[in-house]
C-alpha cells in the first residue's frame, strides 16, 4: 500500500495534534519531541506535524509518497531519473524517528518531494515526550543534518540512552 504524505510545520504542535485528531477521528501513530504523525486509513494519508517557531503560520514543509519497501524506493528513483528529474537518494537515514530509505526530487516550484519507506522505528523511548529541546526534527527536503551539529547539549540524564537516536533524528 502506498499513501501520500503531507508534512506541515506548525507553531502549536499540541493544538495541531488536537485539531487533526478530531478532524480525522484518530490519534497520532507516533508522538516524539517536536514531532507527531498520523497514519490515516481513510483517506490514505500520512500526516506529519513538525514543530515550528511560535507565532508562525502553519506552512507546508514537504510532501512525500510512503511505499512498502526499499525495492519500491529504488524503482521510483530509477523512474524519476529516467524521466529527467534530479534525484537525491538517502539510504539507512534516520529521519522523523525512523530508519528510512528514500529518494528526494523537487517540484517545479521548488517544493520537496520524497518517496520513502520506513525500515524500523527509532527513538521509541522518547514516545510521548514533548520537550522541544530533545528534538532535532527538521524538514523541507534538507534531510539529515550533520549529527554533531544537530546534537542537543542538554539532554536529561534519564534520556541519555536516547542521545544517539535524538541526534540522528533530523527529518521526515
Amino acid at each position: 500500500m502506498s499513501r501520500v504524505q503531507l508534512a506541515l510545520r506548525v507553531a502549536d504542535l499540541d493544538g495541531a495534534i488536537d485539531f487533526y485528531s478530531r478532524l480525522f477521528n484518530t490519534t497520532p501513530a507516533k508522538r516524539r519531541p517536536g514531532y507527531a504523525n498520523f497514519a490515516i486509513a481513510e483517506p490514505p494519508l500520512k500526516l506529519v506535524l513538525l514543530e515550528g517557531e511560535a507565532g508562525e503560520a502553519t506552512r507546508m514543509d514537504h510532501l512525500g509518497v510512503e511505499v512498502e519497501n526499499t525495492d519500491e524506493v529504488r524503482a521510483a528513483a530509477t523512474r524519476l531519473a529516467d524521466a529527467g528529474l534530479a534525484t537525491r537518494p538517502e539510504e539507512n537515514t534516520t529521519c522523523c524517528y525512523a530508519v528510512q530509505d528514500k529518494v528526494w526530487v523537487s517540484g517545479p516550484g521548488g517544493e520537496p518531494w520524497e518517496v520513502y519507506t520506513v525500515k524500523s522505528d527509532a527513538g521509541a523511548e522518547l514516545e510521548g515526550k514533548t520537550s522541544i529541546e530533545l528534538s532535532q526534527v527538521s524538514g523541507d527536503g534538507t534531510c539529515c543534518v550533520d549529527a554533531e551539529e544537530a546534537m542537543p547539549t542538554d539532554i536529561p540524564a534519564e534520556l541519555s540512552g536516547a542521545k544517539a537516536l535524538v541526534k540522528a533524528a533530523a527529518c521526515c
